[in-house]
């Protein structure tokens, strides 16, 4: 049996959102990151990212990951594009040309879109979103994210999608690193195109029950 180790709240959406896209049944470990216990040592925590029994499986001490029978896969993108090829369809690239389409996506949102989306996400989550300590970094995240939003805002032109005429797994790796942001009120005004992907990606009923399994989970 597919068995995914994480929480709703950690990069597990991405290939948790696919599975759900697929109605593939999976096992679902409910992981939690250590650094989100007062004490993840104690003998009644959760199953955490420190727990020997996790270590056992990832000695990174990170989720999500994924074994399905003896293949173990550690990184949420890679264990997300395996699940597409898998398990096929149209989520799945077609050819070469979408393969390397879905890469490209892929790489642009985690080198150049996660990071100063989760800055943001962060400043939020921490209530320094009116500070001037807040402020500031939500200025300074903005603007790096313009680059790439400008990026995907061209590449959104006409089309519905990311690859092809279809919803796929490019769809769903990129807009999880663009939804990072979505805290902050009228960040993605500029860029209608890309407002309007999300909104689409984020009204696919898939989306939606993983987003509300990750409300009821502990903040």
């Amino acid at each position: 049996m597919l068995t995914i180790y994480g929480t709703m709240r950690s990069r597990a959406t991405r290939p948790i959102w696919l599975l759900y896209e697929t109605g593939t049944e999976f096992t679902h470990v409910p992981v939690i990151q250590s650094y989100r216990l007062a004490d993840p040592q104690a003998a009644d925590a959760p199953l955490n990212t420190a727990s020997p029994e996790f270590l056992a499986i990832n000695p990174q001490g990170l989720v999500p990951a994924m074994l399905d029978g003896d293949l173990l896969l550690t990184e949420s993108l890679a264990i997300t594009y395996y699940l597409a090829r898998k398990l096929g369809g149209d989520l799945a690239p077609r050819d070469l040309a979408e393969e390397g389409q879905a890469v490209q996506w892929a790489l642009l949102g985690a080198t150049a879109v996660e990071t100063p989306a989760l800055d943001i996400a962060q400043v939020h989550g921490k209530g320094i979103a009116d500070t001037p300590e807040g402020k500031s970094i939500v200025a300074a995240r903005t603007a790096t994210l313009a680059r790439p939003f400008a990026r995907i805002e061209a590449h959104l032109q006409g089309r519905d999608w990311l690859m092809g005429d279809r919803f796929t797994v490019a769809d769903i790796v990129l807009s999880e690193g663009v939804r990072y942001a979505m805290a902050q009120p009228g960040i993605y005004d500029e860029w209608p195109a890309l407002k309007a992907w999300l909104a689409r990606c984020h009204a696919r009923p898939a989306w939606q029950r993983l987003w509300a399994e990750r409300n009821a989970e502990p903040a």
